[in-house]
Order: structure tokens, then sequence, then C-alpha cells
């Protein structure tokens, strides 16, 4: 009877634990359901749609497997309705932050916790371990209810900028190893779209996705490097990998699994969960961080005309810069590659530039100044670097070519972001994985580019007008990106010509306008020659308007990877900017977003010629209230943008 009476109990004991537990959307349409039994797998519903069935997690540790025949000790549900107040609005002032929490906690010491927005769902495992652990690898086992598309920027190695094209394809069709960075974004059924990138990263290695042959994804992390060779001043040879990927404190939080969900592509690019996921501010004083418009020297060569001197990387031509970044109110320049002795020497000046000088002149004119420099000096070096910058008045850096995302490397950001705080120091971190909740930790990290950006039109043909829009819909939704827009010289397709030292854009002049209001970046470039602005005057007085942060966010209407309208809120004023790919269409826009009164429209739109002539556009003012409604035209490749002030 005894043994009978325990052999009942064990059973009990495993049909408790063989159990499903549910975890809802704040609104009811997106369901969850982890399922706990030899394996953790979780599934997730749509407006009651399947569109992950399944779906693995575990942690192996080398000496355990923390997943693997789980023992279940509680299981709670919670809610969290809250407001959050942002430091640097890249889309808003203010981000709702409502959840529903499902906390599951096992032995020995780890819990994996599920959160559900309206607007997706996340997940991570956390760890109250006393000894410091080997991380050998964290399954992620994506298994899709139907074979969806999606569009995957796939890479050829792991040490990577993040610079790509995205692949748009059925998942099944990718041959089993190929494998992506982030973010990507699933195409699923009736319009259902699913961005998948991480947040709060740290001390923790990047994830990439990897095709199956299936439909169905699975993870890839970059392995931590014990010894490389150093190939030129910023590559790497001879790389020997440990067979771990991370080892890290045994108590810690793990980066977020984010699975950003909408069935209103327009929604999706308002998505903020990243920054609602990651780390709080670890900053006591913030005020000194100014995000704001930057004149830029690489991408136009210091190519400067109708000039007295000789340009090059010299104190004449950045103080050519700095008198255009002042008259039209432009708050930063950028001195890239070039300005330092040599790239591995960032310690001094070149011999024809006087860095002191030029920032003294700089601030006379109320324009400050951010250097360039290669990540691995700085690594090396790094407090007494950023001790001379700041010494100089230097306001910022832009660090470059990591191509890396290795646990080293993202340690390399979290250390460059607070040696840069303590200093009040700007970070644009360039050559860079995408970003991944950092910059909430550390709001002075500014921006990021791993994204395939105008750098490329020197050698390629690669940044299209459909290239432009996806990004809003891809990469952006990781946070802002260092795409550095702004070229004068506009090409359509039969006219565009690679062009190093005088590149163009495909693409209207509009369609670059547009993208001081569609593309997120606090601080935002004007990549074009000084020269090239002062004959553009109507289109420099306009981009100069632009903020760089925003109160509010509004996408009008979108479509992934065919056109974006959106308007921006800031103090008063309304912005609005829209972009098509190569096909023209017209878009209407009802303006009942804006308060009430009159309001002063200035609109920078296609030219009738435009299709022909890409520079060609047309400036229009006239007033607007809430209760109209206008139809706007975009040519192929075109743009439109406007600026609503309040009268």
């Amino acid at each position: 009877m005894k043994l009978f009476l325990s052999l009942a109990l064990v059973a009990l004991s495993l049909t408790v634990f063989s159990k499903d537990y549910k975890v809802t959307s704040p609104d009811g349409q997106i369901a969850v359901t982890v399922s706990v039994d030899t394996q953790i797998k979780w599934s997730a519903t749509v407006n009651n749609q399947a569109i992950f069935t399944n779906n693995t997690l575990s942690l192996d540790l080398g000496t355990s497997v923390l997943g693997t025949n789980p023992k279940l000790v509680s299981a709670k549900n919670t809610s969290v309705k809250s407001v959050v107040q942002t430091v640097v609005a890249v889309k808003s002032k203010t981000i709702d932050n409502t959840y529903n929490q499902l906390n599951l906690v096992f032995k020995p010491n780890y819990a994996v916790s599920f959160r559900v927005f309206d607007n997706g769902v996340a997940y991570r495992f956390e760890t109250s371990l006393k000894e410091n652990i080997t991380v050998k690898n964290e399954e992620i086992g994506l298994n899709f209810a139907g074979d969806y598309g999606v569009l995957f920027p796939e890479e050829e190695t792991l040490y990577s900028h993040y610079e790509r094209l995205y692949l748009d394809q059925k998942i099944s069709s990718l041959q089993a190893g190929r494998f992506s960075s982030l973010p990507t974004l699933v195409k699923a059924d009736n319009n259902i779209k699913i961005g998948i990138t991480e947040a709060d990263l740290f001390d923790y290695p990047c994830l990439f996705l990897e095709a199956t042959g299936k439909a169905a994804f699975k993870s890839k992390y970059p392995k931590v490097i014990l010894k490389a060779d150093p190939k030129g001043d910023r590559e790497i040879q001879n790389i020997q990998e440990a067979d771990y990927i991370a080892k890290t404190s045994g108590t810690r939080t793990f980066p977020w699994r984010v699975f950003m969900i909408s069935t209103e592509d327009a929604r999706l690019v308002e998505n903020q969960m990243v920054f609602l996921l990651s780390r709080e501010c670890k900053l006591a004083e913030t005020s000194w961080i100014k995000p704001g418009l930057v004149a830029w020297d690489w991408w136009n060569e210091n190519n400067v005309y109708g000039v007295d001197f000789k340009a090059g990387l010299d104190t004449k031509t950045y103080k050519y810069y700095i008198d255009f970044a002042s008259k039209n109110n432009i708050p930063y320049i950028i001195l890239d590659e070039g300005w330092t002795k040599s790239t591995t020497n960032i310690k001094e000046a070149n011999p024809d530039l006087n860095i002191q000088e030029l920032i003294a002149y700089g601030k006379s004119k109320n324009v400050d100044i951010i250097l360039w420099c290669l990540w691995n000096p700085l690594d090396a070096d790094m407090d007494a670097i950023l001790d001379i910058y700041a010494k100089w008045g230097a306001k910022g850096i832009k660090t470059d070519f990591m191509a890396r995302s290795e646990q080293y490397m993202v340690n390399f950001y979290e250390r460059t972001a607070k040696a840069c705080a303590d200093r009040k120091l700007l970070v644009d971190f360039h050559g860079a994985f995408k970003p991944s909740g950092m910059a909430r930790a550390y709001p002075n990290i500014i921006n990021h580019e791993g994204v395939k950006g105008m750098e490329n039109t020197k050698w390629s043909k690669d940044i299209t007008p459909e290239h432009d829009v996806t990004l809003c819909f891809t990469r952006m939704l990781a946070g802002p990106m260092d795409f550095t827009p702004g070229a004068m010289h506009n090409k359509n397709e039969k006219d565009y010509s690679i062009s190093f030292s005088n590149p163009m854009s495909l693409g209207t002049r509009c369609h670059q306008v547009a993208m001081y209001v569609c593309y997120d970046a606090p601080v935002q470039m004007l990549c074009d020659s000084p020269s090239n602005y002062y004959k553009e005057t109507e289109t420099t007085s306009f981009i100069s308007k632009m903020p760089t942060v925003w109160d509010e966010t509004k996408v009008l209407d979108a479509k992934v990877g065919d056109y974006i309208l959106m308007a921006r809120h800031k103090d008063n004023n309304w912005y609005l900017g829209a972009m098509t790919d190569w096909t023209a269409r017209s878009l209407n826009i009802d303006f009942s977003f804006l308060g009430d009164g009159t309001y002063e429209i200035e609109i920078m739109q296609d030219g009738i010629n435009a299709e022909k002539s890409g520079n060609d556009y047309k400036r229009i003012v006239k007033q607007v209230t809430k209760a109209d409604k206008i139809k706007i035209d975009l040519a192929k490749g075109g743009g439109w943008a406007a600026i609503c002030k309040k009268i």
C-alpha cells in the first residue's frame, strides 16, 4: 500500500509539473502558452491564429543544461501598467509600459520570464548561481506555424559590420546553415509581421539566426576569442575561438529575446520594446547630453570649392565646416578618419591640423566637435585617450571598425559608454552591431551604425529607394541608425554613377529630405559638402530646421518595403515625411492629429520632372488645420516632407 501511494504521488507530481502556463497581452490579442515537460517550450497566437508552435529554449552551462528536464518550483502571473520617461527621446518623450508577465522559477536557482505587451512578446533566462558560469550555448529554436516570408539580412561571417541587404524569401527556402544578423522581419499570414531582435544585451554575445531548411530558425553566436593576430590597423586574422560563448556572473539576467508583433505595418515602426526591456539609466546626471544635427566630412571627402585655400584634412578646411554649421544652427561637426597623426596614434592631430585651435574656434561659433577613432587603439589606452579629448574640449567620439559582436566586444561598448559618460562625452558606434538597449542605460550612446547606409553609394548601387524604405521596418526596429542622409546630387537609375569623391544618391531630393523625419537618429548627419549645401540654400534651410528627437511619433500609413508616411511632434510643431520605393504613388494625409488652431505648413515635394531629374523639387507654403485632408504625390524613388508650425 505504501509503495502504491508513493507511486501515485510521483504520478500526480509529474502530472502537475507537465502542464501549460498561459499569459496574454493586456488587450487579449496575443496569447503565449508555455509547456513545462521534459523541455520548456512555448507557442504563441495572434487573434487565435498560431504564429509559433513549440519553440524550444535552454541554457547550456557545460555541467548542466537549464531548461532540460526542468524542475518547476513556482509559476506566477503579474501585470504592470506604467509610463517610462526617456532621457533621449528617440521616438517619444514617454513610452507606455503596460504588459502581463509569467515568471517560472526552477531548480537549481534559475527562472524564465515571459513578458507580453499589446505589440509583442519577449522572454529571457535569469540565474541566481553563486559561482561564475561558462555558457556553452543558449538554444533558441523558433518553429513557425506556417512557411512564412522573411526579410533576411544574410551574413557571410560572424565578424560583421551588420551592413546587409534584406533577402525577401520563404523561410524554408533558406538552405540549412545560412544565417543572418538581427533584426529580421518575418511576414506571417493575415498581414501579421514579427520583428525579431534582442534587448538588454550586456556581458554576452550578440544573437544571430540560422536557417534550418524548414520553417524554423535556430540560434547562433560568436564564440569567445582566445587569440587573434592583427591584420592591418583594423582587422584580425588567425583567430582562435573557445568552445563557449561567454564566461559571466552566475547571478544575472540574460538578454531578452524580442518578438515585435503587429497586424498593421505602421504600428510595427512605432514599437519601442527594445528600450522598455533594457536596463534603466545608470547615469546620475544627463542634462549635458544634447542631440542634434551634425555636419560630416568623410562622405563628401572634404570636397569643398569656391574657397581661397586648398581643401584637405587641415585647420582651414574644418573652420569652413564650422562656419557652415554655425550659419545653419547645426550644433556639431565630425572630424572623421584622417584628423589624427595616424590611425593608431589617436592622441595627436596630424601636422596640418591644430585641434585645440579648431575646438576653440568651434565653441566661439556655438559648434562642438566629435572626433573619430579606431576602436582598437582606443581600447588599448582608453582612459588616457578620453582624458585628452575631454581636456581639448571635444564633445564626443565616433569609434569605428569593431566588426565583431562576441562577449569581449559587447563589453567594449559598455566600457566605452561608461568611460565617455564619466567625461561627459557622446558616443557614436560606427562599424558596429545593431543597438540592443544599452543606450537606455547609457543615453550618451547617441547613435549606432550597423546599417547599410549612404556611405555605400561611394562604391555600389545598393542603396536604392526600396532599401531606404525597408530599413524603417527592419534595422530601425532595434534602435537609432547612423544612415547619414543628406545627398544633394540625386539621380534616377539611368543617370546614377558611382563616384568616391563626388558621390550621389539614388532617388529624388525630397526622398533624401524625408529621411530627416523618417529615420531615428538623435545625432543625424548632413553627409554632403558644405559647398553643395550653400548652393542648395532652400533645401539646406529646410533640413537645418529638423529636430533629431521627438515628443511623439505617429506612422500615418506604411507598407513594408514599399512606402512610409510619418508625423513627428516636437514642442508646438509637427514634422512630416514620406518615402516610396521605385513605384510612384499617391498618399492621403488626414491632419486630424494637429492641435486646435491654424498651422503654417512648409512643404518640400517632388517636382513635376523629378523622375527625370532627381534634383527637381517644389517648395510650397500654405496654411492647414486639423480639419484638412490632402493628397500628396511621390515620384519614382521619391519623397515628401513638411514642417507644420503653429501660428
